[in-house]
């Protein structure tokens, strides 16, 4: 383990843990270990009992609060949720989020590199979220935490979450997830290909090779993210904010927002971990090899709240609705009114921190 977590840290310091030996993953292919990046907040005390692991999206990260700073491009991504006196109180709890296996805010994933020094690139063996999860519990492991107090996370991180809950019912006591699904569905498999196709179609892709070349797929990146965007947007969001409006420069202006996204993200983000993240979403199905969905959401013990967005059109409420009612006890799915669509579980904090409070009570 490098670089671990010791008392008196500074909160929202960069740390890694290192798996040296090999990991077989859900597929039968093998990783040669990894590093898993993450960050913390608060103290751990002295039974460990006051955990708290906070998972985010897809182009997310572990930082999940603080301010902009070295290695952080922006304020943490859930800041208004996280620190002392905020709704995780960071003055009675110890806050984990790691960064994804598969991504590229330091942890393990296609622009690492190997022991010879090459990029992994096309060579990176594909991942499922309960791979994600395996080497999240190998964290767990090293940090000494044996049950956390709450997991909670939306979309691809309420994937995690509910993955956590189903795979290791006895460590997770309370669960939060937003804006996920019990499986991936055709839908939103749909949508993730013509993202797929653009990255790969790029001519600077070279068949995920190209962290040597010079040249990266950014174009095929703005590409996906334009696409991904839209559906994290609500229809009428877009209509209300732009409508029709027209710029000097012969684009629309929901054009131009879209634009922008696109070239913020081709900056801080690496295409082939788009890919393999994607992808990893795209295989979410916590049913698979446990009997089917309703068994596996059989096995959650966790005091659980489900929620979804009323105008998200990429994850819909009916998913959120499906997922409440094959867990004991987690009774109606909540729901989170706002305009803004599935990006509404980063925005809408005041819905969120009052989702929270049964759980951490």
């Amino acid at each position: 383990m490098t670089g671990a977590w010791r008392p008196g840290d500074p909160p929202g310091r960069r740390r890694w843990v290192i798996r040296h030996d090999a990991v077989r993953l859900e597929s039968g292919a093998e990783l040669p270990g990894f590093s898993l990046a993450y960050e913390t907040w608060g103290t751990l005390n002295a039974d460990a009992s006051n955990a708290v692991l906070i998972e985010h999206a897809l182009t997310g990260d572990s930082h999940v609060a603080g301010p902009a700073g070295d290695g952080h491009p922006s304020a943490g991504w859930w800041d208004a949720l996280v620190g002392p006196g905020r709704p995780i109180d960071t003055d009675a709890f110890f806050v984990v989020a790691p960064n994804v296996l598969g991504g590229c805010q330091g942890s393990t994933g296609p622009s690492s590199v190997d022991d010879a020094g090459r990029a992994f690139g096309s060579r990176f063996p594909a991942l499922t979220i309960r791979d994600q999860v395996a080497a999240e519990t190998f964290l767990a492991d090293e940090l000494g935490i044996t049950r956390w107090a709450l997991v909670l996370g939306g979309s691809m991180g309420g994937m995690r979450a509910l993955e956590w809950a189903v795979e290791h019912p006895a460590r997770v006591a309370a669960l939060l997830v937003v804006a996920a699904p019990a499986a991936a569905s055709a839908d939103q498999i749909a949508w993730a290909s013509p993202q797929l196709h653009a990255i790969t179609a790029d001519p600077h892709w070279h068949g995920g090779d190209y962290y040597d070349t010079g040249e990266s797929p950014d174009s095929g990146l703005g590409i996906a993210r334009r696409i991904a965007h839209v559906t994290y947007r609500s229809e009428p969001e877009l209509e209300q904010r732009f409508g029709r409006t027209e710029q000097g420069d012969g684009r629309f202006a929901v054009e131009s927002y879209l634009d922008h996204h696109a070239a913020k993200l081709a900056a801080r983000f690496d295409a082939g971990s788009y890919v393999v993240l994607t992808r990893s979403m795209n295989s979410h199905d916590v049913g698979r090899d446990r009997g089917g969905i309703a068994a596996a959401l059989s096995r959650i013990t966790a005091r659980t709240v489900i929620a979804g967005v009323d105008s998200d059109r990429l994850y819909p409420l009916a998913q959120s609705a499906e997922l409440a009612g094959g867990i004991r006890g987690a009774g109606e799915a909540a729901v989170i009114h706002s305009p803004y669509g599935h990006d509404s579980f980063l925005i809408e904090t005041a819905q969120v921190a009052a989702l929270l409070k049964p759980l951490l009570a």
